[in-house]
């Protein structure tokens, strides 16, 4: 008898505020089931998150107003999240420029809207490290950076797997994954798959 294929991993992707359906799309194309998350009931039976980019601001204004805080800070403490750029904000265990609430389920400091305005925003290609690279692939990763916060202070639990420019733009802790820039935005699937690997 041959075997019966494991079950796709069903990943919420928090569909409050920014390119969720972007990264929905990226998980299938990683191997996911993406679920969109609008509500705390829908977080039940996934087996990991993704908060995406979008206005973080904004977003902790829509995750209160829809009951979602503790929720979310429950679900942060027991299972995978991946956030990027705002995503990223919200998971970071100390914001600056200016401060505001996150949920510090990743020891490291960022700043919002480091590298400037809109028109600040870049396309440029990283070069992972040898952990990446070991574990997702070789080659080059083409970074989406729209008015991307900066990582400023990583503790020392935390892993740095990519650069930009001297700081870290790809990290990671325990269960956790954080990315500064849209790794949705490519066709690139190595980035969500790396995250799969967390489940």
């Amino acid at each position: 008898m041959s075997a019966m294929p494991s079950p796709r991993k069903k990943v919420g992707v928090l569909a409050l505020q920014g390119d969720f359906e972007a990264h929905a799309k990226a998980l299938e194309r990683a191997g996911a089931e993406p679920v969109l998350v609008n509500r705390a009931g829908d977080l039940e039976g996934i087996d990991a998150l993704v908060i995406p980019g979008g206005e973080s601001t904004t977003m902790l204004k829509l995750i209160g107003e829809t009951g979602m805080k503790e929720p979310l800070a429950d679900f942060t403490a027991k299972k995978p999240v991946f956030g990027t750029c705002a995503g990223a904000i919200l998971l970071a265990k100390e914001v600056t420029n200016p401060e505001q609430f996150s949920f510090g389920a990743v020891d490291l400091s960022i700043e919002r809207n480091a590298y400037g305005r809109q028109v600040d925003s870049r396309v440029a290609t990283i070069e992972p490290g040898e952990e990446f690279a070991k574990r997702a692939g070789e080659g080059g990763v083409e970074a989406v950076f729209i008015r991307a916060p900066i990582i400023r202070r990583t503790g020392p639990g935390v892993r740095v797997l990519a650069e930009y420019a001297g700081d870290p733009v790809l990290v990671e802790q325990g269960k956790h994954l954080i990315a500064t820039f849209h790794p949705e935005l490519t066709s690139d699937p190595r980035i969500h798959r790396l995250f799969l690997t967390k489940i």
